[in-house]
C-alpha cells in the first residue's frame, strides 16, 4: 500500500517541470455560499464538469464518481450506487440537489438508489471531509451537492438544445436524454429528460463465488427502467433571479436474485428477486438577490418540498413493504460586506420529514423528524495568508409512533478554522482543523427496537441480516485535520492531502457473530474509531504529437480505519493507483487508464475480504461540426481485460461481481 502511493506521488512529482500551455479556467463553487474557486479555500473539494463530467457520467452517482481519489462506488447490482467518501457512506454523506438534500432513502439502506440523475448535471461538487458547518450533521463525513439548471441561473436570448443517446452491452443498456434552455426577455425556462432501460448484467463467471448454483456469465433480476422529467423557470431582474421547477422521477429496478432472501409460507426460498419501484416529485423555489440591503452582498434562498416512495415488490408480485419519505426543507444564506479584515455568511436551514415504511420488512417505525441549524462562516486576507473559521449549531427531534419512550432530542455543535498559505503564483499550502457532531439517523436509533426478542426481529433482506438499533444513542462526535498542497503551472498540476479523523461514539452496524435460523445479527453501537488516509491527484502537459497534445494523469488515494473496540472499520475501500493518458486534438480525443485497487485483506470482523484488480480502459471522442451546432461521437472499451471485480464497500460483494467486458457508445448533438 505504501509503495504504491509512493509510486504515485513520485510519478507526479517527477513531471511537475513539464512544459504547458493557457492556464486552466477556475470553477467557482455553488457549495460555498462565499463562491469561491476550488484554489481559494482550504477545504477538500473535488469538482466534476464539462466534458470531465460527460465523459464520467454513469447510471449511478456513486459510479459517476468512484474515480476521483478519496471516493469510492457502494454498488448494489447495476440499479444502485451510493457515493462513498474517505470510507464513510450512507448518514454521514449528505447527497444534495442544488443545494438542498435530495430526501429520498437512500442513507437508509444498501439497496435504495439515490434519486438524482449525474446525465443532466452541470457540474457536481463533492466537499470531502466534515462539511457540517455548512450542512448539517449528516455531512460528517462529506457532501456531494448535484448541480443542474433547473432554474436557470443565467438568461441568455434564443433557445439552446441538447441531445444524448447512448448504449452499453454490459447491460443492454439504452440511455435517451434532451435538454432545452430558452431564454426571452427577463424569462428563462428549462426543460430536461431522460429515459433509460438495461437487462441482467453481464459478468465474469458467476455471480457467487461460494454458490455454484448462481447464473452464469450474468446477474439474474438486475433489469431496469428509469423515467425523469423536469420543467423550471426563472424570472431575472438587475440585481438578481427568482425561479421555481418541478422533477418527476419513476425508476423500476431488480435487485440481485439472492440478495434478498425471502420465503414463501412454507419456508421455500422464493425464486426470481425482489423490485423496488420508486417514485419521487420535487418541487423548487430560489432565490438569488444581489446587494438587496446595506452592508449585505449577497441572499440565497432555497426551497424544497420532496414526495418520495418507494414500492419493494415480491417475486409473487405482491407488494412487500411501502417507503415512504415527504420533506419540506428551507435555507437561507447572508454573505455580508467585509467588515473591516473579515468577510462572511450567515445562514439558517431548517427541515421538517416524515418516514414511513410499512409491511413485510417495516423494522422502523413511523418516524416524524426537525432540524434547525444556524452557522457562520468567516474569513481574513492577509497578503499571502487566508484564515477560515465557522461555528454551527443544530437542534435535532426524533419522534417515533408507538415508542412511548423513543423520542430523542439533540443539540450538536460544530466548529472549523484553516489556514492557507500562499508562497507564489504556482504553490499553495493548507492545514484546515474541525470539530463535528452528528445526530444519529433513525435507522440508528429504531431499527427492531419494538421487537420484544428474536421471535419478532425482522430481517433486513437488503443486507440478508437481522439491524438492531439503540435508541439511547448519543450525537457522534469527529475530531479532523486536512494537510494540503497544491501546485500549479498553466495546465499542470498537483495536489496532495493527509487526513486524520479521530471519532467518539462511533456509530458503527457491528456483526455480532451471532445468528438467528442462519441469518447474522447485527447491532448499532457506539465506539471510538480513526480514520486516516492520503489522496494524490495530478495532471500534465507532456508533448505535441500528430498536431494534437499528450496529456498524462496520475491519482492514487489510499484509507485505513481501526475501530476502539472492534477492530477494522468494515467496508473501506482499498488503496488505488490509478492513469489516465490522452491525446487531444480539437476535433478529437484517444484515451487509455488503468486502476490497479489492492485486496482489502481487513474487511472488519466476521466480515469477508477482497481480492485486489487492475481494470484497463480504452476511449475516443470526436467532434463533427455542422452547419449549426456540434455533433459528437464517443466511444469506450470498459474493463477489457474482463477482470473480476468485487467491491469492498459494497454489501454485495461475495454475491454480484462488477460488469465485466462491455462497449458503450454514444452520440451527443448540440443546437
Amino acid at each position: 500500500m505504501k509503495h504504491a502511493i509512493s509510486i504515485s506521488i513520485a510519478l507526479a512529482l517527477s513531471s511537475a517541470s513539464l512544459a504547458a500551455q493557457q492556464p486552466k479556467m477556475e470553477h467557482v463553487l455553488v457549495s460555498v455560499p462565499l463562491h469561491k474557486t476550488t484554489a481559494e479555500t482550504a477545504m477538500p473539494v473535488t469538482v466534476l464538469s464539462g466534458e470531465e463530467l460527460r465523459r464520467a457520467a454513469s447510471s449511478t452517482l456513486g459510479d459517476t464518481l468512484s474515480s476521483s481519489p478519496g471516493l469510492a462506488n457502494a454498488s448494489f447490482g447495476p440499479g444502485v450506487g451510493q457515493p462513498v467518501i474517505r470510507g464513510q457512506q450512507g448518514a454521514r454523506v449528505t447527497i444534495l440537489q442544488n443545494g438542498t438534500s435530495s430526501a429520498d432513502a437512500s442513507n437508509l439502506s444498501a439497496d435504495h438508489a439515490v434519486a438524482v440523475e449525474t446525465m443532466l448535471a452541470d457540474s457536481i461538487e463533492i466537499l470531502r471531509g466534515p462539511a457540517t458547518l455548512l450542512y448539517g450533521g449528516g455531512a460528517i463525513g462529506g457532501v456531494v451537492n448535484v448541480l443542474d439548471n433547473r432554474i436557470p441561473t443565467t438568461l441568455e436570448e434564443g433557445v439552446v438544445t441538447g441531445m444524448e443517446y447512448r448504449h452499453d452491452t454490459a447491460s443492454d443498456m439504452d440511455t435517451v436524454l434532451i435538454r432545452s434552455d430558452i431564454g426571452q426577455g427577463r424569462v428563462a425556462v428549462h426543460l430536461d429528460g431522460l429515459y433509460r432501460d438495461w437487462n441482467n448484467l453481464d459478468i465474469p463467471g458467476l455471480a457467487d463465488r461460494d454458490d455454484s448454483d448462481s447464473t452464469s456469465g450474468y446477474i439474474d433480476n438486475t433489469d431496469g427502467l428509469t423515467k425523469n422529467i423536469t420543467l423550471g423557470s426563472s424570472y431575472h431582474f438587475d440585481e438578481g433571479f427568482a425561479g421555481v421547477a418541478v422533477s418527476h422521477l419513476e425508476n423500476e429496478y431488480g435487485i440481485p436474485a439472492s440478495a434478498h432472501g425471502h420465503e414463501d409460507e412454507e419456508g421455500a426460498e422464493d425464486e426470481g428477486g425482489v423490485r423496488l419501484d420508486v417514485e419521487q416529485t420535487r418541487y423548487d423555489a430560489a432565490l438569488h438577490w444581489h446587494d438587496p440591503f446595506a452592508n449585505l452582498e449577497v441572499l440565497r434562498g432555497f426551497l424544497t418540498y420532496t414526495d418520495y416512495e418507494h414500492r419493494e415488490i415480491e417475486p409473487s408480485g405482491e407488494i412487500g413493504t411501502t417507503y415512504s419519505n415527504e420533506t419540506w426543507e428551507g435555507r437561507l444564506e447572508l454573505v455580508h460586506a467585509p467588515l473591516g479584515p473579515l468577510h462572511g455568511v450567515f445562514g439558517l436551514q431548517a427541515k421538517d420529514g416524515r418516514f414511513s415504511a410499512l409491511g413485510e420488512e417495516a423494522f422502523i417505525p413511523v418516524t416524524d423528524s426537525q432540524g434547525l441549524g444556524i452557522f457562520l462562516m468567516e474569513d481574513l486576507h492577509s497578503d499571502s495568508l487566508t484564515f477560515e473559521a465557522g461555528v454551527r449549531l443544530d437542534w435535532d427531534e426524533r419522534d417515533p409512533e408507538g415508542l412511548a419512550k423513543g423520542s430523542r432530542d439533540f443539540v450538536s455543535f460544530s466548529v472549523s478554522g484553516a489556514m492557507q498559505w500562499t508562497l507564489n503564483d504556482q504553490w499553495l499550502f493548507g492545514v484546515a482543523l474541525s470539530r463535528a457532531e452528528r445526530a444519529p439517523a433513525i435507522e440508528e436509533l429504531y431499527s427492531n427496537v419494538a421487537a420484544t426478542g428474536p421471535d419478532e426481529w425482522v430481517v433486513h433482506a437488503a443486507t440478508g441480516s437481522i439491524e438492531i438499533g439503540d435508541s439511547d444513542l448519543d450525537s457522534e462526535v469527529s475530531n479532523n485535520i486536512d494537510l494540503s498542497m497544491h501546485w500549479a503551472q498553466s495546465l499542470n498540476s498537483l495536489d496532495l492531502t493527509i487526513f486524520y479523523n479521530d471519532f467518539s461514539d462511533y456509530i458503527n452496524l457491528l456483526n455480532t457473530g451471532e445468528s438467528v435460523e442462519d441469518t447474522p445479527v447485527l447491532r448499532y453501537v457506539d465506539d471510538g474509531a480513526k480514520f486516516y488516509g492520503v489522496e494524490v491527484s495530478s495532471e500534465f502537459d507532456l508533448i505535441p504529437v500528430a498536431g494534437g497534445q499528450l496529456v498524462l494523469g496520475v491519482f492514487g488515494d489510499t484509507i485505513r480505519g481501526t475501530l476502539k473496540d472492534a477492530g477494522d472499520v468494515p467496508r473501506l475501500p482499498p488503496y488505488r493507483v490509478g492513469a489516465r493518458l490522452a491525446w487531444h486534438s480539437p476535433a478529437s480525443e484517444w484515451w487509455a487508464s488503468v486502476v490497479d485497487a489492492g485486496a482489502q485483506d481487513r474487511p472488519g470482523n466476521n466480515e469477508e475480504p477482497t481480492r485486489g484488480y487492475t481494470r484497463w480502459d480504452l476511449g475516443a471522442d470526436f467532434e463533427v461540426p455542422l452547419q449549426r451546432g456540434t455533433l459528437t461521437l464517443f466511444l469506450e472499451l470498459k474493463n477489457i481485460t474482463d477482470e473480476e471485480i468485487r467491491l469492498s464497500t459494497s454489501f454485495l460483494r461475495d454475491v454480484a461481481p462488477e460488469a465485466g467486458r462491455s462497449v458503450e457508445l454514444g452520440m451527443r448533438l448540440m443546437l
